[in-house]
C-alpha cells in the first residue's frame, strides 16, 4: 500500500515518503517513551489521540521537543465501546474521499498510513501551518462563541449552540459571509448524507490566511460515526438544525424541508438551496465504488452504503 503519485503530490508536495511509519505498533514501548519526550500529543477528540508528525529524510516520525508538526496522526482509538474501531481510519478517509471527489467541498488532505504490524492510521496535512513554520490565526466555532467547560458545562461543544447559530458567527467574523455560509450549508448537509454525528461545535473553524479575512477551513473530521457507535444520533448539536431546536424521533423527521427552511434562515437564495439538495440527492456511481473500494471490512461496506443511501433517498424531491 504505497502511497500514490496524487497523495505524494498532496500531502508531501511530490516528495517520496514511506507509507509505513518507523514504529511496530502505538503502543510498543518505543513509541511511548517517544511520544511522551517529545510532547507529540496535540489533543484528544472524544476517544481518538491525535499525534503531531513531520517528515524526516522519507520517513514519517513523530515531533520531537518544541518542534513543529506538520501532519497529525490519527490511530484506531481504544475505547472498547467504540465498534471495529480497527476500521476508524479507514472510515475517515473514505468519507473525506467522497466529500472531496464527490461533492467537491474542500477538505484537509489527507492519507491511510501504517504500522509495522500492519495497523492502519489516519494522516493528514495541518492546514494552518505556514511555510515559515508560523501559524495562521484559526479558532473554532466554541472559542468564537466563548463557550468551554467552566462556563458552559462538559457538553459544551453539542449543547448550546444550533447549525443556524453557527451561521450566525460566520456572518458575524467573515467579510465573506455569503460565500462562506454556503460552504457551511454544504458541509452540514453533507455530515448528515454520511451521518457524522460528531459534527461538534469544534469541529467547524475559521482561519485567516490574511488579516481581517476570515473564512472557513477545509473541512476535518469528517466520519460515518454509525458504523462505530452502537446509538448513533441524527445531528452532533442537540438543537439540530434550528435556534429555538428540533424534536426529532427519528430520521424521518428530518427532511428536505427541515433543510430548505434551514437554508432559508442562513439567508440562501431558494434557487441556490434547491440546487445544492438536488446535488446531495443525486445518486453517483463514483460515490459506490470508493466505498467498495475502501479499506473497511465487506460488512461494514455494506452499511455504509445502505446508510449513505436512506440518508440520500430523505433528500429526494
Amino acid at each position: 500500500m504505497a502511497f500514490s503519485k496524487k497523495i505524494l503530490q498532496e500531502m508531501f508536495d511530490g516528495r517520496m515518503v514511506s507509507d509505513v511509519l518507523p514504529y511496530p505498533n502505538l503502543s510498543s514501548r518505543p513509541v511511548m517513551e517517544e511520544i511522551a519526550s517529545g510532547n507529540g500529543h496535540i489533543s484528544i477528540s472524544g476517544v481518538q489521540p491525535k499525534y503531531g508528525m513531520v517528515v524526516d529524510n522519507g520517513v514519517l516520525r513523530f515531533t520531537k521537543d518544541k518542534e513543529q508538526g506538520t501532519y497529525m496522526l490519527k490511530p484506531a482509538p481504544t475505547a472498547t465501546y467504540i465498534l471495529d474501531r480497527a476500521y476508524c481510519p479507514a472510515n475517515e478517509f473514505l468519507t473525506m474521499q467522497i466529500a472531496s471527489r464527490v461533492y467537491g467541498i474542500e477538505t484537509a488532505k489527507c492519507a491511510l498510513c501504517r504500522f509495522e504490524n500492519g495497523e492502519e492510521a489516519y494522516l493528514t496535512r495541518r492546514f494552518d501551518v505556514r511555510e515559515d513554520g508560523g501559524k495562521y490565526a484559526q479558532e473554532d466555532f466554541a472559542s468564537i462563541a466563548q463557550l468551554n467547560k467552566d462556563n458552559a458545562g462538559p457538553d459544551y461543544k453539542y449543547n448550546r449552540l444550533s447549525y443556524e447559530e453557527c451561521a450566525d458567527l460566520i456572518r458575524q467574523h467573515s467579510k465573506a459571509a455569503p460565500i462562506q455560509i454556503l460552504r457551511f450549508f454544504q458541509l452540514v448537509v453533507f455530515n448528515y448524507l454520511t451521518l457524522n454525528d460528531d459534527a461538534h461545535l469544534k469541529n467547524f473553524s475559521l482561519i485567516q490566511r490574511r488579516p481581517g479575512d476570515a473564512v472557513l477551513t477545509p473541512a476535518y473530521d469528517l466520519m460515518n460515526t454509525s458504523l462505530h457507535l452502537s446509538q448513533p444520533t441524527i445531528f452532533a448539536l442537540r438543537k439540530g438544525l434550528f435556534r429555538e431546536g428540533m424534536i426529532i424521533d427519528d430520521t424521518h423527521s428530518v427532511t428536505r424541508a427541515s433543510f430548505e427552511e434551514f437554508g432559508r434562515r442562513m439567508g440562501l437564495d431558494k434557487k441556490i438551496v434547491n440546487r445544492e439538495l438536488t446535488r446531495f440527492a443525486t445518486e453517483y456511481v463514483l460515490a459506490d465504488q470508493m466505498i467498495e473500494e475502501s479499506h473497511l471490512s465487506e460488512e461494514l461496506k455494506v452499511h455504509y452504503k445502505s446508510s449513505y443511501h436512506y440518508r440520500r433517498h430523505s433528500l429526494e424531491q
